[in-house]
């Protein structure tokens, strides 16, 4: 099912401020990696948003995310100050790993190796 114009809208406002408040919390930049959202998916309803973070050199992303999930009251209260006023209610979050980031190292070894292996023509 195709997002609407709304769910994208809304989306990127928690999106955006997700990110405001994960660098306030200090997730953003920890243990030697970094933590970013790739995208936010809104339910039709707009009472679920679901968090896709892409974690660049974390040792142990699903341990974090156990870390995020933790404080998860703490980070919807102040998502909840911050669009209080947008929205009539703010959304459940759920987060998953985005994985996107290991496929796209995976693909350029996967590349590189080829082209090692490949004759050099004269």
């Amino acid at each position: 099912m195709q997002e609407t114009k709304r769910q994208k809208q809304v989306g990127q406002l928690v999106q955006v401020e997700l990110s405001d408040i994960f660098t306030r919390m200090g997730f953003n930049v920890t243990e030697g990696g970094m933590i970013s959202i790739s995208s936010v998916k809104m339910t039709p309803d707009l009472l679920e948003a679901r968090v896709y973070l892409s974690m660049f050199q974390i040792k142990n992303p699903v341990e974090m995310l156990g870390r995020m999930n933790e404080r998860m009251s703490e980070i919807r209260r102040d998502l909840g100050n911050r669009v209080g006023k947008q929205l009539r209610r703010v959304p459940e979050l759920t987060f998953f790993l985005d994985d996107t980031l290991d496929h796209v190292f995976k693909m350029e070894e996967l590349f590189k190796k080829i082209n090692d292996d490949k004759p050099q023509q004269p």
